[in-house]
């Protein structure tokens, strides 16, 4: 566990890896904001979110939406794209252009970001999802430049994790064994696995990291299987 004092935004923090990052925090000692659909009535796919105010800095913001469309391309629709990149990218961009003040007011504030594995390791029906992410990685080195040194930028890319995102791919024991198989550790991640890297990012054990791509993935990226 690492203590901490520190006051984060986190957006879509009632379910899946929000929420474990949440309950992490909390047991640390952290103040914990949270918005969402169904938490402040935000809803990133609109034009222009109705975000609430925070008065005061921010010392971390943490994105947590996100989506899992997997279909051939050939069988994915432009608006499929258009969805899977105003959830993961550009949800992001207003999120952070809207708090953005608030972070500068901090000490020392730390954005953390979630990716896939799918971007590093090329993976059939995963195009759409995948470049959504991949853009996101893009904006995640970008800012960590621009906004250094006041304001860290850091990116967890996970493998399938047990969350109600993923519930469609894991709603059996046979499809369960199969992605555990698919793995080099053999097991799928579970909400904590990928909240305790996002936890470290925001603390100030990790101050001299930015602009990085943190593989939580159970070796896919990088081990053969």
């Amino acid at each position: 566990m690492i203590s901490m004092t520190k006051r984060v935004l986190i957006v879509g923090g009632n379910t899946g890896i929000g929420a474990a990052l949440n309950e992490q925090l909390l047991a640390e000692g952290a103040e914990t904001i949270l918005i969402s659909r169904n938490q402040g009535g935000v809803d990133v796919l609109e034009d222009e979110p109705n975000f609430p105010v925070i008065e005061g800095s921010i010392d971390a913001l943490v994105y947590c939406p996100g989506s899992i469309n997997l279909k051939p391309f050939r069988g994915l629709k432009l608006s499929d794209f258009h969805h899977d990149m105003e959830v993961n990218y550009f949800g992001a961009i207003k999120t952070i252009k809207n708090y953005l003040p608030n972070l500068k007011e901090a000490k020392d504030a730390s954005v953390v970001l979630f990716s896939t594995v799918a971007v590093q390791k090329g993976m059939p029906f995963h195009s759409s999802i995948a470049g959504a992410k991949g853009a996101l990685e893009g904006l995640t080195r970008a800012l960590a430049a621009e906004l250094a040194p006041g304001i860290r930028v850091n990116c967890v890319a996970p493998s399938l994790t047990d969350t109600p995102l993923a519930e469609k791919l894991l709603r059996n024991e046979k499809q369960r064994e199969g992605a555990e198989q698919r793995h080099p550790l053999k097991a799928i991640g579970a909400p904590t696995d990928i909240a305790y890297m996002a936890s470290f990012l925001i603390s100030d054990k990790a101050r001299w990291m930015s602009g990085q791509i943190i593989g939580v993935d159970g070796g896919m990226s990088s081990l053969s299987n």
